[in-house]
């Protein structure tokens, strides 16, 4: 006789999606582990609304946990709206609100999963570096948890009463004397009141465009580019225009002709080791910039948040319009979460004097003042003169990993815009729809980071950006090579 019980147990979760659901290795508990995997598969819709989960007891011997473990990581995921409950049925997958494109509120929940907030919200996933090809991130067993410690525990043991107080709305003094000598070797000139930290470049460019935006303005932006700030201008009314970007920097013809057309007030660039495709402006693109800037009255808001991760223009040819412009027209962002650790948020301006009052009245209305006790650290590790050691070993060992992507990549046919020579990323062409490739690689356990989201059109793209850092596994070269196959 046939047990219809056991034929209307839903069939046991496979014990991989993407990395196993358990690991005796981890830090966190058994049950946050369970936890945190059946809400990524939720939230991914690989377990879909309305699925019946696993019983208690078939979960609890399919995973080698106890009972009481799996009770608990159910009551959480229901208390996070994940799971429900059904008396004398069992758990199943919560009917949700489909997750909707801001961009495009209309749109079908099925095409507007991929975009930029499903990246970023990913990038925060508790998967292993090496699952991440797509991060903007070093794995952190490249970056020197030592030197950092270290000047956390010298913060430490100063005057606590200095930690318990807000700091300086302009930023702490030491770093920013610290940070006129760093410009100064990029022969930009700078004095501190000149200098303003931030909570890292994200707020820093914030400031910016909230300074010089307002609804109806248009910004410049480099296509490809760095996608979180396309939202960010958008939400501030204004209208965001992209300018094809090259090896060598932007197109500057397309740049004057739509400086022309729609006089921005803004425009935003990244000038060494761009992201994504890691090219660095040339000298002789600075200067056009800076006159198409100065001819239709704009200013320049240059990104270099890679600038530790360039072996110097004396080595790689590479300019910064602020050396040319000396922060007349040129606003300079630079900061530290790229090469020391991403927790830590320092980032800063360098800006004309006038400028950077202004900015620092905003950033009072806006934060009132950055955390001290991280620009404590960042400058405690400046100032000791371990950092330049650090930053060298972080480019030997991406000079290592960007041979080995770079002839893996020309091995299975992809074909790479620019060849890069420094930095941490590669733009390459697929030849296929890369948000297809991206879905794919998701279910598979893989994050990857379309070229669609890398462009203000937010169109289909056959780019891809590739953390080379993140590259050693050999499953990725797998999937890569088997999806050049599939339309």
């Amino acid at each position: 006789m046939t047990n219809t019980a056991a034929v209307r147990q839903p069939p046991p979760l496979p014990t991989t999606v993407g990395q196993p659901m358990i690991s005796r290795d981890s830090s966190l508990s058994l049950v946050e582990q369970i936890v945190r995997t059946l809400a990524a598969r939720i939230d991914d819709r690989l377990l879909r609304s309305g699925a019946r989960m696993p019983s208690i007891r078939q979960f609890a011997d399919q995973h080698g946990v106890s009972r009481f473990t799996v009770i608990e990581a159910y009551d959480r995921l229901v208390a996070s709206g994940h799971l429900e409950s059904r008396r004398g049925s069992g758990f199943y997958v919560r009917e949700r609100a489909p997750l909707l494109n801001a961009a495009q509120p209309d749109a079908d929940a099925a095409n507007s999963q991929l975009d930029v907030v499903w990246l970023v919200r990913n990038m925060f996933r508790q998967l292993p570096p090496q699952k991440m090809p797509g991060s903007g991130l070093l794995p952190t067993e490249w970056l020197d948890a030592e030197l950092v410690g270290n000047a956390m525990r010298a913060v430490s043991r100063q005057n606590p009463a200095l930690l318990l107080q807000y700091g300086s709305p302009q930023g702490f003094m030491p770093l920013r004397q610290q940070l006129q000598l760093k410009l100064g070797e990029l022969e930009i000139q700078a004095t501190p009141e000149q200098i303003v930290t931030t909570s890292g470049v994200t707020q820093a460019l914030d400031l910016v465009a909230r300074h010089f935006l307002r609804p109806g303005d248009t910004v410049f932006v480099d296509d490809p580019a760095w996608f979180l700030m396309f939202g960010s201008f958008a939400a501030l009314g204004a209208r965001v225009i992209g300018i094809p970007r090259a090896s060598d920097g932007p197109d500057v013809a397309k740049l004057a002709e739509l400086a022309a057309l729609h006089r921005p007030k803004l425009f935003v660039t990244n000038s060494v080791l761009h992201n994504p495709t890691s090219g660095s402006l040339s000298s002789a693109k600075a200067f056009q910039i800076l006159k198409i800037a100065e001819q239709y009255d704009f200013h320049i808001a240059e990104d270099d948040i890679y600038c530790d991760l360039h072996p110097g223009s004396a080595i790689q040819p590479a300019a910064r319009i602020a050396a040319l412009d000396q922060l007349q027209r040129v606003i300079y962002l630079g900061g530290f979460s790229k090469t020391l650790a991403a927790n830590l948020r320092v980032g800063f301006i360098a800006a004309s004097p006038a400028l950077a009052q202004a900015l620092a009245d905003r950033k009072i209305l806006t934060s009132l003042t950055s955390t001290e006790i991280g620009e404590r650290v960042v400058y405690k590790v400046l100032s000791e003169g371990h950092y330049r050691k650090h930053a060298e070993r972080l480019r030997g060992k991406l000079d290592r990993a960007r041979e080995h992507t770079l002839r893996q990549l020309e091995r299975i046919g992809l074909e790479v815009t620019g060849r890069p020579a420094a930095g941490m990323f590669v733009w390459v062409d697929t030849g296929r729809d890369t948000n297809r490739q991206t879905e794919r690689a998701m279910a598979e356990g893989w994050l990857l980071a379309p070229g669609s989201l890398f462009s203000p059109h937010q169109l289909p793209s056959s780019k891809m950006r590739l953390n080379i850092a993140a590259m050693s596994d050999p499953g990725i070269w797998r999937f890569l090579e088997e999806s050049l196959e599939k339309p």
